[in-house]
Formats: C-alpha cells, sequence, structure tokens
C-alpha cells in the first residue's frame, strides 16, 4: 500500500490511474486518507527526521520556505477609474493647478 501512495506521489497520476499491481485504487487511497487523519503520516516524518539527525544526515543551519499566494488577475475590488467625490474624480490625463487652487483637466470646458 504505501509502495502505492509514494508511487502515485511521485508520477502525479490520479488515483485512478494506479497501476493494478499496487490493489485496487480505492483501497490505497482509503489507506492514504487514513493515515492522514490519524496523524500516521507525521509520525513517519517525525521518526525519518530523527533518524537523519542521529545519523548526522540533517543540516539545520538553513531553511527554505517557498510558499508563495498568487491572486487571480480579476481578485481585486479596484477599479480603474476613481469613485465619484475623490478628488481626481472624472479626470483622465494630466490635471492643472489654478493660482485660485482649483483643478482643471486641460482640453475641458
Amino acid at each position: 500500500m504505501v509502495e502505492g501512495i509514494i508511487y502515485r506521489f511521485r508520477t502525479g497520476i490520479a488515483w485512478r490511474d494506479l497501476p493494478a499491481e499496487f490493489g485496487p485504487w480505492q483501497t490505497v487511497w482509503k489507506r492514504h486518507k487514513r493515515y492522514g487523519v490519524d496523524c500516521t503520516w507525521d509520525r513517519i516524518h517525525a521518526h525519518l527526521i530523527a533518524l537523519a539527525d542521529s545519523n548526522g544526515d540533517v543540516g539545520w543551519d538553513l531553511s527554505i520556505d517557498s510558499t508563495i499566494n498568487r491572486a487571480h488577475q480579476h481578485a481585486t475590488t479596484l477599479t480603474r477609474t476613481p469613485l465619484a467625490g475623490t478628488p481626481l474624480a472624472g479626470t483622465r490625463g494630466p490635471v492643472e493647478l489654478h493660482e485660485s487652487g482649483q483643478r482643471t483637466t486641460p482640453g475641458a470646458s
């Protein structure tokens, strides 16, 4: 069973495409799910790290986090034009300031 789980993650195939030599894919998937729920995978990982550390095979002086978060291009709530009531609402292009402090857009009447 464990070989089937490892094979699935190493190759990136769907559970349904697991070769028959590992047994029924449903059984392998259920075992993987059960090991996740009952923390068997966490215990195996902790044991392997401890074993490697005791053999001097683990270097603890560097940690790299490659986590990234990407937002969909339409996920923003910002608008392209300013909202009504904001200082530059309705203006496009350069804004001229006159001595009176009034803003005007060149070419606007």
